[in-house]
């Protein structure tokens, strides 16, 4: 899937990694970037084009694809931290946590699998977490997990019309989610990059930083037995 030429949709455009995949889609020559958010934001950029999107909302969601019909990439970019405990936070914030991250972008696969067809199978970009292979407590760890699985197996099933589907893992990095946290970050810029390499290359699979790699491989070698030969 290169880049050039093509009509990529960001979801959380106006978030750190939204605004990277909006920047480096762009500058690998991608013709127009529907930058997805459900805040608004002015774009200096006629490539651009603001889209309100909110993932929760399946009429927004609706809308987003019958105004963008000529979108060749998805990238599943949205996503909220969410309920800190899976015992003690209300229901409904740990709904709203699988609602974003999980049930939103799907419904976003669902409605652009057909409109990616058209264009030749196009490519869907899921934006996972390392926290999909260790569980913490609260919502956000499983409900990346469970996106995790959900990208699996839409992978297989959108096989058939072309799609390629990339599963992308990071660990933190340094965008105005996770601010308050003290904590090592990767530059949101390398992670897009990496990313975006990989989509690039054909891979169903994107590792975008050196802590995410490590837990990568001791999740191979549990499974295996065997260290794998690239992680």
């Amino acid at each position: 899937m290169n880049l050039h030429g093509r009509t990529v949709l960001v979801t959380g455009a106006t978030g750190g990694l939204g605004r990277e995949f909006v920047r480096q889609s762009l500058a690998r020559g991608a013709r127009t970037v529907y930058a997805a958010a459900r805040r608004d934001h002015d774009w200096d950029d006629d490539r651009i084009i603001p889209l309100h999107l909110d993932v929760t909302d399946l009429a927004s969601v609706r809308a987003a694809a019958a105004a963008a019909g000529d979108v060749e990439v998805l990238v599943n970019n949205a996503g909220t931290t969410g309920a800190a405990s899976l015992l003690e936070s209300p229901m409904d914030e740990i709904r709203h946590t699988f609602e974003t991250n999980v049930f939103g972008p799907l419904e976003l696969i669902r409605a652009f699998a057909p409109i990616l067809a058209r264009d030749g199978g196009g490519a869907v970009v899921d934006v996972h977490s390392v926290l999909s292979w260790l569980a913490t407590p609260g919502a956000y760890s499983p409900s990346k997990a469970a996106f995790w699985g959900v990208t699996n197996a839409v992978r297989l099933e959108l096989a058939g019309q072309g799609t390629q589907v990339l599963g992308a893992h990071l660990a933190y990095t340094d965008t105005p989610m996770i601010a308050h946290l003290d904590v090592p970050k990767s530059d949101p810029a390398v992670v897009v990059a990496r990313i975006l390499d990989a989509l690039e290359a054909g891979e169903d699979e994107a590792i975008a930083d050196e802590t995410t790699a490590g837990f990568r491989s001791v999740l191979a070698t549990a499974t295996t037995g065997r260290i794998p030969s690239r992680a």
